[in-house]
């Protein structure tokens, strides 16, 4: 069983910066490569990359020429009663070799059963018996691996009666005991916080600040179903005003974390990506200003 103290060797040829970074989708590979307008860093969905060959992996070897890169999982199902998939780690372990990523990370969710998988990111019940079940299927990966992983913090619109923990503490001492960063998506806290009352400070507050080695943003969507008001983590605009305020509150216990905007579906240009990046810029300097 892996311990908060557990070292695990770095291969990374270029270290995230703390800096605003951009999640490169395929449409703007040849953006990132010849506009005059550059992110900090770049993030990609681990998965999309695991051919062997094609242009895919070709485009992004280019690109890690100039940028320092994060592969970002969401096929591992770390939460799930399956064993874990062998073929799908050999994959990654692969691009790892190849890309020397600064970071790794997945989710703390489910997405499989019985060998099924879905189209989703499932939030897991918060119990003793769910924290010694994850720290062992985390020791397995990032022994397999040689890296250590992050989690990232689900978005929520359901939470199990018998959790014994609330999400931030069971997050919190799940990386203490498996030796995992976390990833806090301050757009996923706003989003769970606001379904189902939470308090968004408190959340942050639960969190060691020496665990948290990224931090993502993100739009949001407003559904009302039976007249109450739903948020969605749809990646599909701009970030909020509230998801913005929050960032900066975050910062000021976490001090500077490398940031990445995420936008993945109707994707806006390039600039407007580096454009969210610059005002993340911003709050983080404005940060670093205040701790100096």
């Amino acid at each position: 069983m892996a311990h908060a103290n557990l070292k695990l060797p770095m291969r990374a040829r270029t270290p995230i910066p703390a800096c605003a970074g951009v999640g490169l989708r395929s449409q703007h590979h040849r953006d990132s490569l010849i506009s005059p307008a550059k992110a900090g860093w770049l993030e990609v969905h681990s998965e999309n990359y695991f051919g062997r060959g094609g242009a895919p992996l070709r485009n992004l070897e280019d690109i890690r020429a100039d940028y320092p890169i994060s592969l970002h999982g969401v096929g591992m199902s770390l939460g799930s009663v399956d064993e874990l998939d062998r073929n799908h780690l050999r994959q990654l372990k692969a691009l790892i070799t190849c890309i020397e990523p600064g970071l790794v990370s997945e989710h703390l969710c489910w997405s499989s059963f019985g060998g099924s998988y879905l189209n989703d990111l499932l939030p897991l019940p918060y119990t003793g018996a769910t924290l010694t079940f994850l720290v062992t299927r985390i020791d397995e990966v990032q022994g397999f691996l040689g890296r250590q992983i992050l989690l990232e913090n689900p978005s929520s619109y359901l939470e199990y009666q018998y959790s014994t923990y609330s999400e931030s503490e069971f997050l919190d001492e799940l990386s203490r005991r498996s030796g995992c960063g976390i990833l806090l998506d301050i757009n996923n806290v706003y989003v769970s916080c606001t379904n189902h009352g939470w308090n968004a400070l408190d959340y942050i507050r639960n969190i060691a600040v020496d665990q948290v080695k990224e931090i993502h943003l993100a739009g949001h969507t407003v559904n009302t179903i039976a007249g109450r008001n739903i948020l969605i983590d749809t990646h599909n605009g701009p970030v909020s005003e509230s998801v913005w305020l929050l960032y900066q509150s975050a910062l000021q216990r976490l001090g500077s974390v490398p940031t990445l905007i995420e936008w993945d579906a109707d994707l806006p240009s390039w600039q407007v990506l580096v454009d969210e990046a610059v005002k993340a810029d911003a709050y983080l300097e404005k940060c670093y200003e205040q701790a100096a």
